[in-house]
């Protein structure tokens, strides 16, 4: 018999997590938030019904908190969730952070960027599982395998980790973008024209088994001359002379560690 699972929550992990189990053949018998809007959008990417009132949270197996990470132990306090798992999704908190009144706690943590609408190949989507016990971790990973072909075992130090490598190549080289097209904007100039160029830098990375050999730039050829340009360009905004300084220092130091 599959398990019956829940999603509590109504943002993009959510969603992106009701599609997935829906696909999977294994739609969610609820969708419990408390935001009704969202939260019925969310219930209709998973077929499924939608409920914001404690006690009408529908009886499940498995229980996935798809909640911002402020919201974790308040939720898990608040719901009565019997002798089901308890798995939230963030990347940065311990199962502990769970209410302790959950009896089987966990943790399952997809490790990739979501967006409302947005639809996400969840079966390339790696997904760490962890538990307080062998039994629960095993139906935690038993559920991620029928979302993805990579369902790896954690714990808190090793996720800490993984989401701190997430939020430097996936949110740092995101704001990154926004600078230059502030720039490229300032210039008079259409931040399309920076577009084959990132497409460029993008598909080198993912083709190579590391980004290290493939750095290119004035900083990596210690070319003070136009590195010196470059920060006098930037002399009056110096938020972004301390970013361009910062970042020129880190990749001359990578260099010589090669």
């Amino acid at each position: 018999m599959d398990k019956r699972i829940a999603v509590i929550g109504s943002g993009n992990v959510a969603e992106a997590l009701c599609r997935a189990l829906r696909e999977a053949s294994c739609p969610p018998v609820q969708v419990f938030a408390r935001n009704p809007l969202r939260g019925c959008i969310v219930a209709e990417t998973a077929g499924c019904p939608f409920e914001n009132e404690a006690e009408r949270l529908a009886e499940a197996d498995i229980y996935l908190l798809a909640v911002s990470d402020r919201a974790i132990r308040e939720v898990s306090e608040r719901l009565d969730f019997g002798n089901a798992v308890v798995a939230h999704t963030s990347g940065s908190c311990g199962s502990d952070e769970l209410s302790p009144k959950v009896r089987r706690r966990g943790v399952f943590y997809p490790l990739q960027t979501f967006t409302a609408g947005r639809r996400v190949n969840f079966r390339e989507v790696p997904l760490f599982v962890e538990a307080d016990d062998e039994k629960t971790r095993e139906e935690i990973g038993e559920l991620a395998r029928k979302l993805s072909d990579t369902v790896l075992s954690s714990d808190p130090v090793l996720r800490r980790r993984l989401h701190v490598a997430a939020v430097f190549v996936c949110n740092f080289v995101n704001h990154l973008y926004v600078t230059g097209e502030s720039i490229m904007r300032e210039a008079g100039l259409d931040w399309e024209i920076l577009k084959p160029l990132i497409r460029e830098t993008t598909a080198k990375m993912l083709e190579s088994p590391s980004p290290l050999p493939l750095q290119t730039g004035p900083a990596v050829r210690e070319d003070l001359p136009t590195l010196e340009k470059h920060r006098e360009l930037l002399r009056d905004e110096p938020h972004l002379l301390e970013i361009y300084d910062l970042l020129t220092r880190s990749i001359i130091a990578s260099k010589k560690k090669k």
